[in-house]
């Protein structure tokens, strides 16, 4: 009688013991020697403990992305491009592939109109929530006012001799201000990209990755400053030669332009850059790319 009532109460512990790792119904946390590893949930928000003896992390939400290419322009006026379209979808199969974006939460615009951008950055100011990540990539013409100091995306509808639909940069911030995720990272690769920037800093080498997520942030990198690129971007091809064989689980924004920046120097005109987007809400964390599982 002893022995069976010892045996209930020692499963009776165990199942309390099981019920105890369980964060939710559709998530949880498993423990090897008391270290977490890092998992996914069905929703694919990202849950993560412990990634070695001291890179403990916790990284919430959901990763969206917005992406843009423009090769066709409806004013003749306007030259269309050859590689934007295809930048886009190459980029696009790279973070859906490698890194923790899914699909649904992807959306890419092929020669997008103004309207079109709008529509779905409306869409995502929706649907992004405090906890997620945002990324806008955008590949196509860009426009520089010197005298009024004001930076453009040429949507494919634009027209050379009207600006009604030319993209301000103004509007953009606007845009990263009602999108409220905890980091967005805007990649630009179109000509005068740099005027994003109201004023460029340096940045230093960060590994703490907990403390690079605690932070808000809305970083930028482009492929040039105020001035042409090329249609055949070394930007690009760098960007995504680093994304494809990076092999470290977390890779901050700014270390993934560390790692590709010389080599663009090195192989093409431009000069790209990297920085903070004033004004709009950074708080000195950074964007991280995390690779599947």
């Amino acid at each position: 009688m002893k022995k069976a009532i010892l045996i209930s109460l020692f499963c009776l512990l165990q199942v309390q013991y099981l019920n105890s790792q369980i964060v939710s119904s559709e998530k949880a946390t498993v423990h090897i020697n008391n270290k977490a590893k890092l998992n996914i949930n069905a929703d694919g928000k990202i849950i993560s403990g412990d990634e070695g003896t001291d890179a403990k992390t916790l990284i919430m939400g959901k990763f969206y992305a917005l992406i843009i290419g423009i090769n066709d322009y409806a004013d003749p006026l306007i030259p269309s491009l050859d590689k934007p379209v295809r930048d886009c979808e190459m980029f696009y199969n790279v973070i859906t592939t490698r890194y923790t974006f899914n699909n649904e939460n992807v959306k890419i615009l092929r020669n997008a109109t103004m309207a079109e951008m709008v529509d779905a950055l409306d869409y995502f100011a929706k649907k992004v929530q405090p906890e997620d990540n945002f990324l806008i990539f955008y590949a196509g013409h860009g426009v520089y006012d010197k005298e009024a100091d004001i930076g453009f995306w040429l949507p494919s509808d634009a027209k050379k001799s009207s600006k009604l639909a030319w993209f301000r940069n103004s509007t953009l911030r606007d845009y990263l201000r009602e999108i409220r995720s905890k980091h967005t990272l805007l990649i630009s690769d179109a000509c005068f990209a740099g005027s994003i920037f109201i004023k460029s800093r340096g940045f230093a080498d960060a590994t703490a990755i907990n403390k690079l997520y605690e932070l808000p942030s809305r970083k930028a990198m482009t492929s040039g400053t105020l001035t042409e690129v090329p249609d055949e971007s070394a930007f690009i091809k760098y960007l995504l030669d680093r994304l494809l064989t990076n092999n470290d689980k977390f890779l901050s924004s700014e270390q993934l332009y560390s790692n590709f920046r010389m080599a663009v120097i090195n192989n093409s005109n431009a000069v790209p850059q990297f920085g903070v987007i004033q004004e709009v809400g950074d708080e000195g964390g950074d964007f991280i790319f995390i690779l599947r599982e």
